[in-house]
């Protein structure tokens, strides 16, 4: 790390195991987190391959990381393309596209700059360049048959944890239908986590991805599947992450916090990766695909209730205690924080929604993958209860 932040602080005050520490659990990837590691992206690329695309998003193009990455590659010697054209919530259409660049560049090596959207973006270009096929084929856990190309994930923000797992997430572009598509041979080989990158986050992205990553935390930690694995990392998680929050709601300036909130996110995207998620993701996704609503909006609207509604079973209200024993219960910690970072806590707050939806939205909360990991069945009568809690 260079002198802005000794690796040390960052952990400083933290119970936290050296296997967590050290990412043991991550799928298969080497997570390098110091101040000024952009740089090294050229160095680490030229151990896996020659002839690297660079998978991002416009926003990254204007901060000049796109500029620097290009740099180092080329100074290390690997040729580089560019597909900058990722949306948010990427869809089948983005990954055609990628997919379509990266054949005319005869790539051999991807790297994903920016928030979850280009990390999901690289890994299903990467099955469709691979295996061939659609993204359908790929919904689920280890369908891919063949190799895949060696990722880089470079995180820009604090909250998808993508770099440390090894699902990409694409939405249908014609029914909007969210796929968790996974395999162990689409994660990072490398993942290179600059807490200086996310400095230049807008305060409305750093609120969003910080909500998410608590989402992340807080879910697997009490999922169907979860472990001893995944709930060591997901408590490591949420004690660098209510630190981290507490830090750049007060100074969105505070390098400590911001590298306290990358863990964070890091450790919480490796609970996944070993567990899964619940159903405040199942409420979030509709209001995504049909409002336009930002990901980590809705989650800091839909997690409270589900919360709430966990909690009525005793082993899973023992669960959150063990994962925030503070005074005020867990529902009201994450309300507070949104509060604190300026985001609305009620659906009826966002003007897009339209409450006459809910019984849609309810049916496809319903449906939704994460759905059936959550620690209390929901049936599709409850979903719509909890849509009515978040009004």
């Amino acid at each position: 790390m260079s002198d802005a932040l000794d690796v040390q602080e960052v952990f400083d005050g933290f119970a936290i195991p050296d296997p967590v520490r050290s990412f043991e659990h991550a799928p298969g990837t080497q997570v390098r987190f110091g101040c000024g590691l952009l740089e090294s992206v050229g160095e680490e690329a030229a151990k896996l391959g020659r002839r690297a695309m660079l998978v991002t998003d416009p926003g990254l193009v204007k901060e000049g990381y796109e500029d620097r990455v290009i740099d180092s590659l080329e100074k290390a010697k690997v040729a580089v393309s560019v597909y900058d054209e990722v949306h948010q919530n990427p869809t089948t259409a983005d990954v055609r596209r990628a997919v379509r660049a990266a054949k005319e560049a005869d790539i051999d090596l991807l790297i994903g700059l920016g928030g979850g959207s280009s990390m999901d973006a690289a890994k299903g270009c990467n099955f469709i360049l691979t295996n061939g096929g659609e993204m359908k084929d790929y919904w689920g856990k280890e369908r891919a048959s063949k190799p895949m190309l060696p990722l880089i994930a470079i995180p820009t923000t604090a909250g998808t944890g993508s770099e440390c797992q090894s699902f990409a997430l694409i939405a249908d572009e014609h029914t909007h239908a969210k796929m968790a598509c996974g395999d162990k041979k689409a994660a990072a080989r490398v993942a290179i986590l600059d807490p200086e990158l996310t400095l230049s986050q807008p305060t409305k992205v750093t609120a969003v991805t910080a909500i998410d990553a608590a989402s992340h935390v807080i879910e697997s930690y009490v999922s169907k599947a979860a472990n001893d694995i995944s709930r060591s990392y997901a408590l490591a998680g949420f004690q660098l992450l209510h630190d981290g929050i507490r830090r750049i709601a007060a100074e969105p300036g505070d390098l400590l916090g911001r590298a306290r909130m990358q863990l964070a996110a890091a450790m919480a995207g490796t609970a996944i990766e070993n567990s899964m998620l619940g159903a405040a993701h199942s409420l979030a996704n509709p209001l995504t695909a049909h409002f336009d609503i930002i990901h980590g909006q809705a989650i800091a609207i839909a997690l409270p209730p589900v919360i709430r509604r966990n909690a009525q079973a005793p082993e899973v209200s023992r669960l959150y205690d063990s994962l925030y024993p503070g005074d005020e219960a867990l529902d009201t910690w994450v309300e507070a924080r949104a509060r604190d970072l300026h985001l609305a806590t009620r659906l009826r707050d966002l003007p897009a929604v339209d409450e006459n939806m809910i019984p849609t939205l309810a049916t496809e909360a319903a449906k939704q993958w994460t759905a059936q990991f959550n620690p209390v069945e929901l049936t599709e009568a409850d979903f719509e209860q909890l849509y009515r809690e978040c009004w």
